[in-house]
């Protein structure tokens, strides 16, 4: 397989995962893009690999985590923005108020948690992956995954317990 081929046929896939890790669709554009570039220059030898697929998506991961600076924290989002998004990474549209509502406000959520949170996240919920798996990937121990997996479900919990309290008053 060409790389050619192989980004024609994988890159709504590795783009739908990188929306789901930086939670913005020009975020992931500039992920994707960065990492096809450094693809195709290594091609070659990654076409070598068991699992191209696999070796490439461990690269969105690895330069989603080592963004320099984070694009979404300096963006201020109106209400529904990223409802383009939310259809790319569901693979479908939402139709109903209720669960755009519902969305925006889990996008607001995870945008304040640390990368390797929300990357725990999307790699355990999104990927279905196990810890072993996450540790693997991310470099850190199993035990440091279910940390971090506890630490940003604990934030995620108390912010909507949060808006729960400011709703009622």
């Amino acid at each position: 397989m060409t790389f050619e081929q192989f980004a024609a046929a994988r890159l709504p896939t590795l783009l739908r995962y990188a929306v789901v890790l930086t939670g913005d669709r020009e975020h992931a554009q500039d992920v994707v893009q960065e990492v096809l570039a450094r693809t195709h220059v290594h091609w070659d030898r990654i076409s070598q690999t068991d699992a191209p697929e696999a070796y490439v998506r461990r690269m969105v991961l690895n330069e989603f985590l080592s963004w320099r600076r984070s694009w979404t924290a300096r963006h201020v989002y109106a209400v529904g923005e990223r409802l383009v998004d939310l259809d790319d990474a569901r693979g479908g549209v939402v139709d109903h108020a209720q669960d755009v509502v519902d969305a925006d406000e889990l996008w607001q959520r995870l945008a304040t948690l640390g990368r390797k949170q929300r990357a725990v996240l999307v790699l355990r919920y999104y990927e279905q992956l196990d810890d072993d798996t996450i540790a693997e990937l991310i470099g850190c121990s199993p035990a440091t995954v279910r940390s971090y997996a506890s630490r940003a479900l604990k934030i995620l919990r108390l912010t909507s317990a949060r808006q729960a309290v400011l709703e009622m008053s």
